[in-house]
């Protein structure tokens, strides 16, 4: 956060409207994953506020976050709204000068909406997203997959099947082990929490098994 509150303030003194939203934004990044609802959607409107003026990029950026904030609020209309939003300025970010997730992950709005969908507890909508995006995805995008296999283990285990969700656990465990993903190891302490009703029955060993390279791995190499 001291990361944040210092790039917030450099953008500000360089006066560069893209640069205070993308600061804005990665601030509300990290209240994002500490669940403070309010400092997200708070963020991303102030990042919102010029957005006419904003590079396309910047505000699929700050769209998508919002869009994260709305699901903490457990609002699905408003997530959808921004989501569709994010998703038609897609197409006009250039990507040669900002070489962007959004222009590099294929289906980028439609990880964001899974996510989304898997916090509001929509289990059969994240799945079924999961069940496209993941298939599709390019070898290089492993570290990447690494995390969307956990959410889609968590919305496994949420529509009551354990023995997908512990596969899946198992896929995402290996990959997070390979790329060193922290964020993949994160999403799999999720996993462990929606697998919690069968916790005293042989698949929860099975997941205890699946997960045991991530406990016993080398410590995370990155925070992505």
């Amino acid at each position: 956060m001291r990361c944040h509150g210092a790039a917030l303030e450099l953008a500000h003194r360089c006066g560069e409207r893209d640069a205070v939203a993308c600061a804005l934004v990665d601030r509300a990044m990290a209240f994002t994953d500490l669940g403070n609802t309010a400092a997200v959607i708070d963020l991303c409107q102030a990042a919102l506020v010029d957005a006419p003026h904003l590079a396309p990029e910047v505000q699929v950026f700050a769209l998508q976050q919002q869009a994260h904030g709305a699901s903490l609020r457990g609002d699905r209309r408003q997530v959808d709204l921004l989501l569709d939003q994010a998703g038609r300025l897609v197409d006009q970010v250039d990507v040669e000068e900002w070489g962007t997730a959004c222009r590099r992950t294929d289906s980028y709005v439609e990880v964001q909406r899974a996510t989304c969908y898997g916090r509001l507890g929509l289990a059969d909508n994240a799945d079924r997203l999961w069940q496209q995006i993941i298939p599709a995805a390019p070898p290089s995008a492993r570290r990447d997959v690494g995390v969307w296999s956990a959410r889609h283990a968590v919305a496994a285990a949420r529509q009551g099947e354990p023995e997908r969700a512990v596969e899946l656990a198992r896929q995402a465990s290996a990959l997070a082990v390979e790329t060193g993903s922290a964020r993949a190891r994160r999403e799999l302490d999720t996993v462990a929490v929606a697998m919690a009703p069968w916790r005293a029955h042989s698949i929860g060993q099975e997941l205890a098994d699946a997960l045991a390279p991530v406990t016993i791995d080398e410590p995370e190499r990155d925070h992505g």
